[in-house]
């Protein structure tokens, strides 16, 4: 699948692309009233880009240059922009490090429960 043919609304997206930009982590507070940590990233395919939210350790493995393979996600808004999500039954694994990417720092990894990405507050 290529990110230019991604859609909000899409369901069960498999992909390969490249991390082409990833914000700072930054704390956020879930409807539940639990921190977590969040990143914003760009997915970069020959066809487009895409925004997708990097959750929990994610965050902390995946950086920009890395060619990711995002299994069983989705594509929703976020602020009129759609953006593509792991979810809680999908996944993002690095299939090949960029080159010089940083190594993780085990001091800044967080503890992250699954299913509670889609549901904080700003």
């Amino acid at each position: 699948m290529n990110i230019s043919d991604l859609k909000a609304g899409s369901s069960n997206v498999e992909l390969e692309a490249v991390v082409s930009e990833k914000g700072e982590p930054k704390e956020v507070i879930t409807k539940y009233g639990k921190r977590l940590n969040v990143a914003n990233a760009v997915l970069k395919d020959d066809t487009g880009t895409i925004a997708i939210s990097l959750w929990g350790n994610d965050i902390y493995n995946i950086n920009v240059g890395d060619k990711v393979k995002v299994t069983n996600g989705y594509v929703g808004e976020f602020r009129g922009t759609p953006q593509l999500s792991t979810g809680k039954y999908g996944k993002i694994e690095v299939i090949e490090k960029g080159e010089g990417a940083p190594k993780k720092s085990s001091k800044e990894e967080s503890e992250y429960s699954e299913g509670e990405e889609e549901n904080y507050e700003e």
